[in-house]
């Protein structure tokens, strides 16, 4: 009686078929996924934002809701973005090992969970803000590269699983090669996308050199050896640029040289303007010192700093476009799409000082501040003033448009609240018994700060020294002595601007329009 060897069907039984280790099925699928996003970010140098990874990710912050977004910059403050990729890597490692990980037995499950990921990818990069014609071609290549590898990974595993069941050879030394090849293939993908971003590093250093060269009409007055107290813990009266804050919704920063930059400025204007760097340039340049605050600072928090600003007088530029009767918003808007929506008239008021900015503290904008122009007007929270890589400028009005935070039921005007912190000491900590200096800043721009008062244990209040003023639009620092015994004590603050309205004790959140309330500081005396 003969006998016929069974078909090479990658069987294990009847109709069954061989599967798959689960260790290497989840690696299968980790490593698609992974060439998946290599790739798509390595294409994406032809679509600056079209990156599938960073457009999820770009997405998932357009839609979060406020509480979840206060409730990540309060608690992770400058580390939300790394953060939030860092969580969006977990969660699409973890989907990737159960696409490899349902497909032990058959390829259509985890094919089926890769072409979903792909399409999600390509899905938000077209409903982006800066979509454009060549902005699917990063998430059609990841969808490409994703499904070819899981298709070959996987076709190459099943022929070793039955191998090992007494089904023709296959070398797992093939099996070896082809996970190594599309691990190393992923890394060399990813990390050519971001080896080969474009630089500004060239387009900056010539923008410093012209700013350098460059003949001020206005320059900012020095800063006196009186205006901080940073003896005594208050912060420098200047901010470096590398420890100005920074808090925006930008996971990747848009990257353009000042040679490609344009400025459009239209709507409701009697004469349109189109505007290069070069343009810029050629204005009356003006260097301003400016506190810079963000709405969502909480009652002694670190969202502020201070800069010596070199630009342009926005009000200048509107002025020569001519505004039209009724519009009451300038809608700035971001490379990477996202809007502002500032008040006209704060704007056009004399003495403002609003900027189309090119300069920081003596060099071009760095990268995360807004290369190469932004936008500042004091007296705004950020969210309605500071536009980074600004590219258009529309008048219009609030009710035809909401910039990207009014959308999401922040202030429609939100000019900066007095305020003061607490520097030293810091809280919880232990200071010597005896004679302490108590220290900080205090803030209303563009009003002014006339007095700061300060309070041990809920006693009288008592007034501070002030720092020497160096503008309106400027903190000030401020300092007073107390004598202490042993023990718990708590130190609180409120400050005067010159218009007289002092620190309201009532707590407010950020959010609408900027948080309230006197800080308190409690530390011990030993």
């Amino acid at each position: 009686m003969s006998t016929t060897a069974a078909p090479p069907e990658q069987t294990t039984g009847p109709g069954r078929p061989a599967a798959i280790p689960r260790g290497l099925a989840a690696l299968i699928g980790l490593l698609a996924v992974a060439a998946a996003l290599g790739v798509g970010h390595l294409v994406a140098l032809l679509a600056p934002g079209s990156s599938p990874f960073f457009a999820v990710g770009d997405t998932v912050i357009r839609f979060s809701p406020q509480w979840l977004t206060e409730f990540a910059k309060t608690t992770f403050g400058t580390a939300d973005k790394p953060i939030l990729l860092g969580s969006m890597a977990v969660v699409i490692a973890i989907v990737a090992a159960v696409a490899g990980l349902l497909s032990r037995r058959s390829v259509r499950p985890g094919l089926t969970l890769v072409v979903v990921l792909g399409v999600v990818g390509l899905v938000v990069v077209i409903f982006a803000p800066t979509f454009g014609p060549l902005s699917v071609l990063a998430p059609i290549a990841s969808i490409v590269a994703g499904v070819g590898s899981f298709l070959w990974l996987h076709r190459l595993a099943s022929r070793a699983a039955v191998a090992r069941t007494g089904g023709p050879e296959v070398s797992r030394r093939n099996v070896l090669i082809g996970t190594a090849a599309v691990g190393a293939g992923a890394v060399v993908a990813g990390g050519g996308g971001v080896l080969l971003a474009p630089s500004i590093d060239d387009a900056r250093a010539r923008v410093t050199a012209r700013l350098a060269a460059a003949t001020l009409t206005e320059t900012a007055p020095a800063i006196p050896a009186g205006a901080a107290f940073v003896e005594n813990g208050t912060p420098p009266f200047v901010t470096s640029n590398a420890e100005f804050y920074r808090v925006d919704t930008a996971l990747s920063l848009p990257l353009q040289s000042e040679q490609a930059w344009s400025l459009r400025i239209g709507g409701m204007v009697d004469r349109p303007l189109a505007l290069d760097f070069d343009d810029i340039m050629s204005r009356p340049l003006v260097e301003r010192t400016i506190t810079m605050t963000c709405v969502s600072n909480v009652v002694g928090g670190p969202y502020i700093s201070t800069a010596d600003f070199v630009g342009v007088e926005l009000r200048d530029v509107l002025m020569e476009a001519g505004i039209r009767p009724g519009a009451d918003q300038v809608l700035s808007t971001s490379l990477d799409g996202w809007t502002a929506g500032s008040p006209t008239d704060v704007i056009m008021e004399p003495g403002r000082g609003a900027l189309i900015a090119v300069g920081m503290n003596g060099e071009a904008l760095p990268a995360e501040h807004g290369f190469p122009v932004r936008l500042i007007v004091p007296g705004l929270y950020g969210f309605l003033s500071a536009t980074k890589w600004l590219t258009d400028i529309e008048l219009t009005t609030f009710d035809a448009a909401q910039g990207y935070w009014l959308q999401r039921g922040w202030g429609k005007f939100a000019p900066i609240k007095t305020q003061s912190r607490i520097d030293f000491p810091k809280g919880l900590s232990t200071q010597p018994a005896g004679r302490l200096t108590v220290a900080g800043i205090a803030w209303s721009q563009p009003t002014g700060i006339s007095r700061v008062e300060v309070r041990m244990d809920g006693g009288e209040w008592q007034e501070a020294e002030l720092a020497e003023e160096v503008n309106t639009r400027t903190w000030r620092m401020w300092r007073t002595d107390f004598d202490l015994e042993p023990g718990s004590h708590t130190v609180q603050t409120r400050a005067t601007d010159r218009d007289g309205v002092t620190q309201t004790e009532m707590r407010a959140d950020p959010i609408p329009d900027g948080a309230s309330g006197w800080p308190a500081t409690i530390f011990t005396v030993s």
